[in-house]
């Protein structure tokens, strides 16, 4: 979960990214098994991770919310560079 509170604010990461990141190469299922598992979905940010395609996987607080907390993040970074 530290990992994904290295994932800038206004961004997103893919499992993939994050795997590698953790340098697990072959881990992405690894980590959104981790994510789906996180009990505090607004500290830990794992709304920022997407799926390869760039689709949104599951989420603990709900697709539409992972949607809205992204869009959120898009709007307050292109206000606050």
């Amino acid at each position: 979960w530290s990992a994904a509170c290295t994932i800038p604010y206004g961004t997103t990461w893919t499992y993939e990214q994050l795997a590698a990141h953790l340098g697990m190469i072959k881990g992405a299922r690894a980590v959104g098994n981790a994510l789906g598992a996180n009990p505090l979905c607004l500290l830990v940010p794992c709304h920022r991770v997407i799926r390869k395609d760039g689709s949104y996987a599951g989420y603990n607080g709900g697709i539409e919310n992972k949607r809205a907390l992204l869009e959120l993040e898009k709007k307050t970074e292109k206000k606050n560079p």
